[in-house]
């Protein structure tokens, strides 16, 4: 039977402590308990559905959890203030001095900074490999190595991690492997096809309203265990706690996270399709070009698309800026940083969002000056969008008349 996440949310049920349609918001840092036994058996972890501090967790914070947690197809989740606080918390969880990371080469570019700048002061090494080569990842791996890191699609040269391939090469040598998830919400489910973890900036397309920022780590109840262990536990001791407000924000929006994903799905494959026919470097898991769409087609969950985000390269820098810049002139986007809002959202990921690369390994990978990131609205008309950035492409002189529109026969 197909796995349907979108049912696994929807079937979940809570109310508040009034009969609400919605669960209530725990606007408390700090708990009672009825005896001080309890409070020394929830230290020690013994005492399940105790509360104890809300940096340790919340019931809102758990409410949104258990949601993702559904969604995903794990045991259990937990909750962090950002992405980065899910990605760090968990990485510094499973690795120790001495220990080794293999992570893909093209990932988001904070991920990346903390593997290549951060992570060494405690002596934890990362060689970064061409995530869709089996062979280059299974080579990297030494006897220290603890962690395998990739994205499903990854940020932001859209490439696609075989995750079955990947699961097999992480248990042959019995390590970890750890999928960011944050552009394909829904359309894969990476824990079904052999992540041990999966991790999500909630801030992206689960939020999906650009106002919230969030993370959430997926796993086995024994991680979040050790995740929340008031000894030694990474979030806990880190403090990359939510706030529970946000948790019940968020927990609203992923209600309407099928239908949204359906729509920016939609959207980008219609303007994909129609920049590739221009002529333009189009890449998009869902075009035929992509060298991994067959790929991504046999891991995916079809009712949701292919995802919002897409990539054209107009050439240079130079291109890109007035591109972008004219765009949001002329309202058919913003020229903004993150992804998932109902506006589009674009920007030159190489010297914004990957700017923690070095200019040469943005080379290596294939992100060029002209690289513009597009995580695509949900605009009602696409259509209409389509043909405003045309003009706007046109007047730049990015894109040229053709022949047959000027009347002309070659």
């Amino acid at each position: 039977m197909a796995f349907k996440p979108a049912n696994n949310i929807q079937d979940l049920q809570y109310f508040g402590e009034f009969g609400g349609v919605n669960p209530s918001i725990s606007d408390s840092s700090t708990y009672t308990f009825l005896s001080a036994k309890k409070m020394f058996d929830t230290f020690e972890g013994n005492a399940d559905g105790c509360y104890l501090y809300s940096r340790h967790s919340s019931p809102s914070n758990l409410y949104l959890g258990e949601a993702l947690a559904a969604m995903e197809g794990t045991e259990t989740a937990n909750v962090a203030a950002s992405g980065m606080g899910a990605i760090t918390s968990v990485l510094l969880q499973l690795c120790s001095s001495g220990d080794h990371v293999v992570s893909s080469r093209t990932i988001y570019g904070g991920t990346y900074a903390f593997l290549k700048n951060f992570t060494p002061r405690f002596n934890i090494s990362t060689t970064f490999v061409d995530i869709t080569n089996l062979e280059q990842v299974e080579n990297a791996i030494t006897e220290k190595t603890k962690v395998l890191f990739c994205e499903s699609v990854s940020n932001p040269l859209l490439e696609i991690a075989d995750i079955k391939g990947l699961s097999k090469v992480a248990k042959k040598y019995q390590i970890a492997l750890i999928v960011d998830n944050t552009f394909s919400p829904l359309s894969i489910s990476p824990a079904k096809l052999g992540a041990d973890v999966v991790v999500h900036s909630l801030t992206k397309f689960i939020n999906g309203s650009s106002d919230t920022v969030g993370g959430v780590v997926c796993g086995t109840q024994e991680l979040i265990n050790h995740l929340r262990n008031v000894n030694d536990g990474a979030s806990m001791l880190l403090g990359s706690t939510m706030d529970s407000l946000r948790a019940a924000s968020i927990l609203k929006n992923l209600r309407t996270l099928h239908i949204r994903m359906q729509q920016h799905s939609n959207n980008a494959m219609y303007l994909a399709k129609k920049f590739e026919a221009d002529g333009l470097k189009t890449v998009y898991p869902g075009l035929e070009s992509h060298p991994s769409h067959h790929l991504y087609k046999r891991m995916m969950n079809e009712q949701y698309g292919f995802g919002g985000m897409l990539t054209i390269d107009v050439g240079s820098i130079e291109n890109a800026n007035k591109l972008m810049e004219l765009m949001q002139h002329r309202n058919l986007g913003y020229l903004a940083v993150s992804l998932g809002f109902y506006k589009t959202l674009f920007s030159a990921p190489g010297t914004s969002t990957s700017s923690e690369i070095p200019e040469d390994e943005q080379k290596l990978m294939g992100l060029s000056d002209g690289l513009i990131r597009f995580s695509i609205g949900l605009d009602a008309d696409i259509e209409r969008t389509y043909k405003m950035m045309h003009e706007c492409m046109m007047e730049l002189n990015i894109l040229k008349p053709r022949p047959e529109k000027l009347g002309l026969t070659l």
